[in-house]
């Protein structure tokens, strides 16, 4: 397993901001996040023009890219130029939200196919996050999302198992369906804070992971509308920190 950081981590700045403060920070993967809603880089943006985002990102840095993750819905035809992107950067991990809650189970299903057709043809694994207010925040739900759409991958955030409506529901079914992680630290109230002072329990997180054998990465995502006072670089520290003694 390899330890990584999210763009979303510094999202109030620019993405070029971004990249700069996880260099510092000592990281040297990066997960590219997008938001429509957001100034720090929209999908949009990468759609456009996959070449000249190529160019922007290797002027801008050289961490590794590990992944591609999206917090809105993308049509069939933006996502081909999307994955025509991750294939010239070498990513193979897109994440994109399921839909919420109230969706048809059936209408989610055709959805996910479509994706997955395409970002299958490019040799990309595509997951959907496990968050509140979406179909995966039952973790019940979020495994038969997968089951129903062969090849498809959950990206889990223990953090909405942990501080959500299924906080005492184990969701330890949902490991053998998980492609990637997404890792702060949580309470049962508090969807976010200080490192150490949550119960995210990163020893068993790691040890189930083997179990499936999983090799990819765990990803650092901070979320920056809730580090209120927070330093902000000290608690990236102190999660790669933990991370990499983990996985060591």
């Amino acid at each position: 397993m390899f330890v990584a950081a999210s763009s979303r981590c510094f999202s109030d700045e620019t993405f070029e901001v971004s990249c700069e403060r996880l260099t510092d920070l000592e990281f040297d993967k990066i997960e590219i996040w997008m938001n429509e809603e957001s100034d720090h880089l929209k999908p949009s943006e990468v759609v456009a023009s996959p070449e000249d985002f190529y160019s922007r990102f290797r002027e801008a840095t050289r961490l590794t890219p590990i992944a591609f993750c999206l917090e809105n819905d993308i049509t069939p035809d933006a996502f081909k130029s999307l994955c025509k992107a991750a294939k010239m950067l070498r990513i193979a991990q897109i994440t994109i939200p399921a839909s919420p809650l109230g969706t048809p189970f059936n209408t989610e299903i055709d959805r996910l196919k479509a994706l997955l057709e395409i970002a299958s043809r490019d040799g990309i694994r595509l997951s959907i996050k496990t968050k509140t207010g979406q179909l995966t925040e039952d973790p019940r739900t979020a495994t038969e999302l997968c089951q129903s759409v062969k090849g498809l991958g959950l990206t889990l955030d223990p953090s909405y198992y942990t501080c959500g409506p299924y906080s005492t529901t184990s969701y330890d079914l949902v490991f053998p369906y998980v492609c990637h992680i997404h890792l702060r630290d949580s309470t049962t109230d508090q969807l976010q804070v200080p490192v150490g002072l949550g119960e995210i329990d990163y020893s068993r997180l790691i040890s189930l992971l083997e179990r499936q054998e999983y090799h990819q990465f765990l990803s650092v995502e901070l979320l920056p509308e809730l580090m209120k006072d927070a330093d902000r670089a000290l608690e990236l520290r102190k999660l790669r920190m933990l991370l990499e003694s983990v996985v060591i």
